[in-house]
């Protein structure tokens, strides 16, 4: 039996009065990739940040329920979110490296947490950027400026930042929608890699990427988590009308 990583239940959001998510149940184990579609404002990316607080950094986000890492409660009033988040890595939609060079935005988790020695840097920076598939493409220009780097490039190199303080989980908000499709494969072709040591919760808008690279696919609509369900099923034989008009493009 798998083992779960991350427990959520009866997960309610508001915005102010506005309620962005409508008692939410999901569970995510180990080594797996799930992604989380749905049309635009469904609630999916407000879910995806609920799992390493982001939604604390938002005034008038109110968030219930349960939400448990390792069974550990990440809304626990003793949790240090600076923590959480070094566990719960988050990938954004465009790719944000740091005006550094690309050797200081891959250490950059690390000299905050007071590594100071140059060989644990050096090789973290080196094992991280393998990971992330984009060792090649850097490694003779690692003291240049990470803004230099392509599109593709600079979101690899957001990934190994994440990946450098060896998080549990990965969570990802449309990671590749912003980049053309060979960046995209690539990106895809590193996730299945990835995914044999780190979870990983993904947003995506890209049908056919959800269908290809994850092993279970969540539809969301209007803040409720319509099917949950392996990939396979939710593409192939779903149990909701709305997820089949939803994956046969119908709507959305």
């Amino acid at each position: 039996m798998a083992n779960k990583i991350i427990e959520s239940a009866d997960v309610h959001l508001f915005y102010g009065k506005n309620e962005a998510l409508k008692g939410i149940n999901m569970d995510f184990v180990e080594n797996e990739i799930t992604a989380l579609i749905g049309p635009s404002g469904c609630g999916k990316s407000t879910y995806l940040r609920c799992l390493n607080r982001m939604n604390d950094l938002i005034d008038s986000a109110k968030v219930t329920g349960k939400f448990l890492l390792n069974g550990q409660d990440i809304y626990a009033p003793e949790m240090d979110t600076v923590k959480l988040r070094k566990e719960v890595g988050m990938v954004f939609q465009q790719p944000n490296p740091f005006p550094f060079s690309i050797y200081d935005n891959v250490i950059y988790g690390l000299r905050l947490s007071g590594v100071k020695d140059h060989r644990v840097l050096d090789e973290a920076v080196e094992s991280s950027l393998k990971q992330a598939a984009v060792w090649d493409d850097v490694k003779d220009k690692l003291h240049e400026s990470a803004l230099s780097l392509s599109g593709g490039q600079q979101q690899r190199v957001c990934i190994a930042r994440v990946l450098a303080v060896k998080p549990k989980v990965i969570l990802m908000d449309e990671p590749t929608s912003a980049l053309d499709p060979i960046s995209s494969a690539k990106i895809e072709n590193m996730l299945l890699e990835l995914r044999q040591q780190y979870t990983i919760i993904m947003v995506t808008h890209n049908m056919h990427q959800a269908s290809r690279i994850s092993d279970k696919t969540a539809f969301f609509l209007q803040g409720e988590l319509i099917e949950y369900a392996s990939t396979k099923k939710i593409f192939l034989n779903p149990t909701e009308k709305e997820t089949e008009d939803y994956i046969s493009g119908r709507f959305g």
